[in-house]
Formats: structure tokens, sequence, C-alpha cells
């Protein structure tokens, strides 16, 4: 049998790190590609390389030869039409610097719901809101959307490379790690904790829409098996997939039990969306305190609460949920219990020292 070597770009995110840790399990070869790669992965090859500097790829790529392709990463920048040219820019250098070598036989590309509901500039809004639950057969949004763009990307070197790929789009992902741009499972464990210290109410941040309707998330790691599960099988290969736990939940209730989890006063939607980020602006030196007092390992707020990006998820003026069908017809069978998702991770990061 062929040794599958897998080459995890974003490898410090929290689609990638999960990722690289499922497949190292699995007994996959894998390199994980970052800025600045993180060590804390037994087994995990660190391959240091800037996405937006093809020397930069050519020279760390030159003694690597991937079966399997795993683009988790993506950068946030001023406007939609940035987001298109940097983002798009990225993946297509990935796949150049890999295109001479003729190894590549599947690409798998982590988007999300902004496939459906538009980019952060247009997002959720009136006029532009899709049907729900979200299906893959769903058209293009009329609107720039660097996801968009990096699907394209992976179509033009797929024909000309004659790999296979698969699309994939979560919703909210909810996982361990540090420093990653949207991160709303450890942001709330992180305003949860801050609250509890400081004697604030858990104030709801979101919509009536979000509050009152359905919902789902993906866990890091139903993600990981679903890549895997889509990058190996026959029947998933050239296919965009959604990817969620496969439950349903209502805010309303899940914000009581997050916060009976920390012991903390819960307060809903009342009249207006209270912002997250508006509501722990001035929290960085009571984080810094609390990181102390407990001697946490991240005393900086900003790598671990990403409160801008869990407003948008939660002030979106409609309910938000995915059809799993297609995945589930095709033989993908994981599921995950999402209440047990946000206890799970918060009990890890309790024990990595990261909330007290």
């Amino acid at each position: 049998m062929m040794i599958k070597i897998a080459l995890v770009v974003g490898a410090s995110g929290i689609t990638g790190s999960n990722l690289a840790e499922k497949l190292i399990s699995e007994g996959w070869e894998t390199y994980g590609l970052a800025r600045t790669p993180k060590e804390e992965i037994k087994d995990l090859k660190p391959v240091a390389a800037d996405l937006l500097n093809p020397e930069s790829l050519e020279l760390a790529l030159a003694d690597i030869k991937p079966s399997h392709v795993f683009i988790t990463t993506w950068m946030r920048n001023d406007t939609e039409a940035e987001n298109i040219r940097v983002n798009g820019l990225m993946v297509r250098n990935i796949l150049d610097a890999l295109s001479g070598k003729g190894s590549v036989e599947h690409v798998a590309l982590v988007t999300g719901l902004k496939h459906y509901l538009g980019p952060f500039e247009a997002y959720a809004k009136e006029g532009f809101l899709p049907e729900t639950p979200l299906r893959e057969e769903h058209p293009r949004v009329d609107l720039e959307n660097f996801y968009y763009a990096q699907e394209d990307e992976v179509y033009a070197a797929a024909a000309r490379d004659g790999f296979t790929w698969s699309i994939h789009r979560p919703h909210t992902v909810i996982g361990k790690t540090v420093g990653n741009a949207m991160n709303m499972g450890t942001t709330l464990a992180v305003y949860a904790t801050i609250c509890k210290e400081t004697g604030r109410p858990f104030i709801w941040p979101g919509s009536a829409a979000q509050w009152n309707g359905l919902s789902d998330v993906t866990d890091a790691r139903v993600l990981a098996a679903h890549l895997i599960w889509a990058s190996t099988t026959e029947v998933a290969r050239n296919q965009a997939f959604n990817v969620v736990n496969g439950d349903v939940f209502r805010w309303s209730r899940l914000w009581n039990k997050l916060a009976a989890y920390f012991g903390v006063e819960p307060v809903g939607y009342g009249t207006s969306i209270q912002s997250l980020e508006k509501e722990m602006a001035g929290d960085a030196d009571t984080w810094k305190q609390i990181a102390q007092k407990y001697e946490l390992k991240e005393e900086v707020l900003s790598r671990l609460s990403t409160a801008w990006h869990t407003d948008l998820d939660l002030g979106r003026p409609i309910e938000v949920m995915t059809d799993m069908s297609k995945s589930r017809k095709m033989g993908f069978t994981v599921f995950q219990d999402t209440e047990e998702t946000f206890y799970e991770l918060f009990d890890e990061l309790r024990a990595m020292k990261l909330i007290p």
C-alpha cells in the first residue's frame, strides 16, 4: 500500500491543528505548513513558509511530495476585494509550487457558510438571505466572496494537474487552538471566566433570530474526520460538502447551560444586540490579572478571544442550519453532540491551563 503523505496548509489554526493530530493518529506522514509552525503536535513535520511568497514556498517544499493537500487557512483583510486577491493568491501559490512534482492526488479546501450567507461586508443582510437549511446545490450569491476565488483556484489547478478535489463548508468551528482568527468556543469560555471573576452577568451578544431559532456548529474533530473521509473516498471526489455535528440546538437553551457550567448568571436576548466586542473592549488588563492569579499559559486576551467574529456569527438576522444529507448518503456517519462539544472544549482548555 502506498504511504499517504499529507500537507496541512495552515497547520497552526483550529482546523489544521485538529486535522494534523487525526492524520498522524491514523498513520499518515504529515507535514504542517504555517508561517510560524507550532511545535506542540507530536510527529508533525513543520514547514515554515509564507503563502504569499512563491520563492519561500518553492524552497520550503523542495523535498516534500504530498499525495494529499489540505488547505485550511485564510487571511483577513480590510475589504472583500483584498480578501479575494490575497486568499485566492495563497491557494494559487501553494498549488503552483506543488504542480511540477506530480505527486498530488487530492486537494481539500475548507471554506464555510459565508459561501451561502455572503462575505463579511454584506454578511447575512436582508435581500441576500438564503433559504435554510443550507444545501450544497444553492447557487453562489451575487456578491464578491473570497471563498469563490479560493474554489476557482482549486478547480483551475485540478484541471491542469489532474488531481481530485473536495470543498468543505463547516458552520462555526469549535475546537482547541491559540491565536486563531475565528474561535467562538474559546471566546465564550474566556468571556464567561471574566464574568465569573468580576461578578458580571453573562450577556447574550446576538440577535433575536439566533437566540430563538435553530442553529448548528462544527466540532473541529468532526471536520477533521470529514476531510480525511472525502479525500480517501471514491464517491466523494470532486464534490462540495457541508459539514456540521449533525444535531441542532437553540441558543436560548444552550446559553443557560454554558452559564451553568461556569457558574455565571445568564442574560438572554432583550430588545437589541449587545456586542461582545464592546462588552470585552476593556478586558485586556482584567484577563492579564486573571491569567497571573491562576498561572495560566496565555496572558494576552486577543490571542484567545475573537469577539468580533462571535458577534458576526451570533448577530445574524436568520436562524442558520446546515443540511448534511449529501455526506450521509455517501457514507459519512460521524455525529457529535454539540453540548458535549462545548463542555469537552472547556475541560480541555482547563487542562491546558488556558482558563482557570
